[in-house]
């Protein structure tokens, strides 16, 4: 077999600017082993160091029609697109294939089928060979032989292992083909980062693999090979694949700093979610994904493209809440839970005693139907007559519609063992959907599990998609509320990548460390409930806040010019003052009052007694006491304060005052100057004193107000003793009356916790039956309709012969009317009577046999066909009766004869 020679290609040297800072890998789940076949398709452990290649590898899957398509494909490629490609379609494994040297021939790249241990490199055509199965690791190709029986998905297959092994720089094609191989890897890639296309229904020579594809929501564009090589060369050039994210850096430049609240904001505005407590990187893997979806390398460029476009806002809002999982995710956790959890949860537990189960950021619904099909499974060999519960809850509204109707793609035969899709599963047009004993057990709903009220009374919670991707803080905040959600002695149940922070370890204890089960402590759940929800605005887009004016650039208002006028004036002439509170607390100063007040040492405060200088202490304490007490303004003159090493006189007068908001009044302290005011001649003149008389005319003040305050002093202790005494007695009584109260209120609070868990409980369970009533409206809409259509007579009678339901030709022959419904029989009179019709109706519902007859009535032959109405238990509820003009029938067929012999 000719093969063309691979050239040796020295790698491109790239760098960019990354629009925002690299982020870390820390919002990947486990996509680990199978639960329904004996080995993992990939191997899913986190731990082991990993050399991943610095380009892209572009994973492309194709089936019937797939050789024109990759033709079309590598056609379209430049001759060195610095990627590499590895092409995976379906081929006969009973003989050798062609395909490498016919694709050789549309590129100018070297075309090699791969062979096991092969190092990938750049500008290089992989093709696999027959009769394999393929996987990567660490940028080495792996072949293992294919195992015989089942469904075949080789697609499937490496492309959930590239996603693993290549993150964000994986690529994922879906070309021409049939079925739905390929729709699990393309969900895989995208939910580790990676970018995703599907070949176009109009160029696809068969479009089922792109279709099942597309109906995914996994798929970022839909075109033609061309077209898909086309973006593949742009996106090569952006700095998400040039500049790939990191897995440790954190950091944010200057710019990411200031747009990403932005982005937060319009989130909060559209999709009416809070994502600002996310883990940072997180959210910038994701808007860097989207802004090389949408040709934008600068951040504030896509910022505007969100303001303008409320799609973009919502395609972004998707991506970060990436609802891709799959069945029995990691098969080890479902092993340990059937080992340990469950004999200890039903241990003690009576019939009448539901096991309810919780499963929070549920997705599209394959990790709580796992849980369901699990415990059925457990309980069934236990024999154990115990009913199941399931709550599943999610933040898409369209993952949870999704997984109400339980239907899935037929590559989910990857995951589940054939034993449970046959007694699972109901085999319908395109793939499979759960079972309805499966779906009764299963409630979804729609929650915000940080703002809603939890359930409660719940013996497991499967919390294993959600925790990776929330900041430290906000973990804080939802483990508590699973305490609280849990019975005493509840299991929690979380990802293998995932931890408890905070007071998680004080709430929970380990059960299996490896596989990350807790069990409830019996403490307190630190939860508070009751916190209102945020107000969103509802305006959109997101108007940018006004920025402020310069001094001289827009003129100012008549007002505004006064008020400066009065500020400035009372800055230079007014005298220095300041607005105490009822607590004395210092609200606002005027004027110079730094002469007359100075910041305490130690601890900082704005109280005025403890602010004020010590010369006036004790006379601003008097004044505000009597102003409190009389209401009416006090003023003090001709009082000596140190300032600046000097002496000075000064007024002091203290004023009460209030608003029309605030009932307590507060208290103007204005500090007048003795010499403004005699400059003024609102005051007569003080002589100048000698420094001698000074000195001693100071001295007899402070001798003064050390007596004042000596007895003022003297006062206050005795007021207080007494106050003393009697706040004492009255301490006893209400400390008593506060334990019975916090009692109370602690029983309130419990009584309310669990109404609102009752109360969630009951719309969720509205919900679902909302949704059950309309699918039964559709069922009897569907039955009203083939009745009508049906041009045979048929009487459905009940257990005791009671019309149920017959059809409108049933009407026309035996004279019924619409009032006879739910009449007995034996009360209707019929246009003819049947031969022996009643014991034929007593012999059916008696022996459960059809029995039919043959009669005639007005020149007509009829036959009677009696046949029993069976529940779904197989109980024999009624009869159905058919009755059949096969004159109408012989005629046709007379007449063909006739025409037959004339011929």
């Amino acid at each position: 077999m000719k093969r063309n020679n691979a050239a040796k290609t020295k790698p491109r040297a790239r760098q960019a600017k990354d629009p925002i800072a690299s982020a870390s890998n820390a919002d990947r789940t486990d996509k680990g082993a199978s639960a329904g076949s004996d080995k993992p398709l990939v191997e899913d452990s986190r731990e082991h160091s990993k050399t991943i290649p610095g380009f892209p590898i572009v994973g492309v899957g194709a089936s019937a029609g797939g050789l024109e398509a990759f033709t079309n494909l590598l056609k379209a490629l430049p001759p060195k697109p610095d990627m590499a490609f590895v092409l995976v379609p379906h081929l006969d494994p009973r003989h050798e294939s062609a395909m490498t040297d016919l694709l050789g021939r549309a590129t100018a790249m070297p075309v090699l089928q791969v062979h096991d241990g092969i190092r990938l490199k750049r500008n290089q055509v992989y093709v696999i060979p027959p009769n394999r199965d393929m996987t990567i690791s660490d940028g080495t190709l792996r072949l293992v032989t294919r195992e015989p029986g089942g469904p075949h998905m080789p697609i499937d297959t490496f492309l959930r292992s590239l996603a693993f092994d290549l993150r964000s720089n994986a690529i994922g094609v879906i070309l021409s083909g049939t079925a739905s191989d390929g729709t699990l890897g393309v969900a895989a890639i995208k939910n580790e980062g990676g970018i995703t296309f599907a070949q176009d229904s109009k160029s696809a020579k068969y479009d089922g693999m792109p279709n099942s594809a597309i109906a995914s929501g996994c798929i970022d564009m839909v075109l033609p090979p061309a077209g898909i090589a086309q973006e593949l060369m742009r996106i090569r050039e952006h700095p998400y694949v040039t500049n790939p994210p990191s897995e440790t850096s954190e950091s944010i430049d200057g710019d990411s700093s200031r747009q990403m609240p932005q982005v937060f904001r319009l989130l909060k505005q559209v999709c009416k979610a809070d994502f600002s407590d996310y883990k940072p990187a997180t959210i910038r893997r994701r808007v860097m994904r989207r802004m090389a979806l949408r040709k934008l390398e600068d951040l504030g460029d896509y910022v505007q493209t969100l303001q303008k476009d409320r799609a973009e806002v919502q395609a972004l809002y998707n991506d970060i809440l990436i609802n891709v999982t799959n069945f029995f995710r990691d098969k080890d956790v479902f092993d340990a839970l059937r080992r340990t959890v469950y004999p200890a949860i039903l241990k003690g537990r009576f019939g009448t005693d539901t096991l309810r189960l919780w499963v929070p950021g549920c997705s599209t619904g394959e990790e709580a139907y796992s849980h369901a099909i699990s415990l059925l499974e457990y309980l069934t060999e236990a024999r154990a007559d115990v009913s199941v519960q399931i709550f599943a809850t999610d933040l898409s509204a369209g993952a949870v519609q999704k997984a109400r109707s339980g239907v899935y793609r037929e590559s989910i035969s990857a995951d589940v063992s054939p034993a449970r899709l046959k007694r699972f599963f109901n085999k319908v047009e395109g793939g499979y959907q759960i079972s309805k004993a499966v779906r009764d057990v299963c409630v979804f709903a729609n929650q915000n599990v940080f703002s809603d009220p939890p359930f409660s009374h719940i013996d497991i919670i499967s919390c294993r998609n959600v925790l990776i991707y929330l900041s430290q803080s906000l973990q804080k905040r939802v483990i508590p509320i699973f305490h609280y959600a849990l019975r005493t002695g509840g299991y929690l149940v979380i990802g293998n990548t995932e931890g408890l922070v905070g007071t998680g370890a004080e709430l929970f204890e380990p059960v299996h460390k490896k596989h990350k089960i807790y069990r409830k402590k019996p403490v307190p759940s630190p939860v508070a409930f009751g916190v209102p929800p945020e107000h969103f605005d509802a305006s959109f887009p997101m108007a940018e806040p006004p920025a402020a004016a310069t001094p001289g650039g827009v003129p100012r208002s008549p007002l505004e010019l006064q008020r400066e006028a009065d500020r400035l004036l009372l800055t230079r002439y007014g005298p220095a003052a300041v607005v105490v509170g009822p607590d004395l607390e210092v609200i606002q100063t005027r004027g110079q009052a730094a002469r007359y007040l100075e910041l305490p040492t130690g601890k900082a405060s704005l109280n005025l007694l403890k602010m004020i200088k010590p010369g006036l202490l004790f006379h601003v304490q008097n004044a505000i006491q009597d102003v409190k007490e009389k209401g009416v303004p006090v003023r003090t003159e001709n009082l000596q304060v140190e300032s600046d090493g000097s002496f000075a006189t000064i007024h002091i007068e203290a004023i009460p005052f209030g608003t029309p908001t605030n009932a307590d009044s507060s208290v103007l302290v204005v500090f007048e100057d003795a010499s403004a005011a005699q400059g003024q001649g609102t005051a007569p003149a003080a002589p100048p004193l000698a420094p001698e008389d000074a000195k001693d005319h100071l001295i007899a003040q402070l001798k003064q107000e050390l007596t004042a305050t000596k007895e003022y002093q003297q006062s206050i202790i005795e007021a207080l003793e007494a106050s003393n005494e009697e706040l004492q007695s009255a301490n006893e009584e209400i400390q008593s009356g506060n334990e019975e109260l916090q009692s109370t209120n602690e029983e309130l609070q419990t009584s309310k916790e669990e109404l609102e868990s009752a109360n969630e409980e009951l719309n969720t369970v509205n919900e679902e039956m909302q949704h059950r009533n309309y699918q039964l409206a559709q069922l009897n809409n569907d039955l009203l309709n083939l009745l009508a259509s049906v041009n045979i007579a048929i009487l459905m009678l009940s257990s005791d012969f009671t019309i149920r339901r017959f059809t409108p030709r049933a009407e026309q022959l035996l004279g019924f009317s619409a009032s006879d419904v739910g009449r007995p029989l034996v009360h209707v009179k019929l246009k003819f009577a049947i031969p022996e019709f009643e014991h034929l109706l007593i012999e059916v519902m008696r022996n459960g046999d059809i029995r039919e007859r043959q009669f005639e009535h007005d020149g007509a032959v009829y036959r009677l066909r009696i046949s029993p109405y069976r529940t779904s238990e197989g109980s024999i509820e009624g009869v159905v009766a058919i009755i059949m003009n096969l004159s109408e029938f012989r005629t046709p067929v007379r007449g063909r004869q006739r025409n037959r012999k004339r011929a």
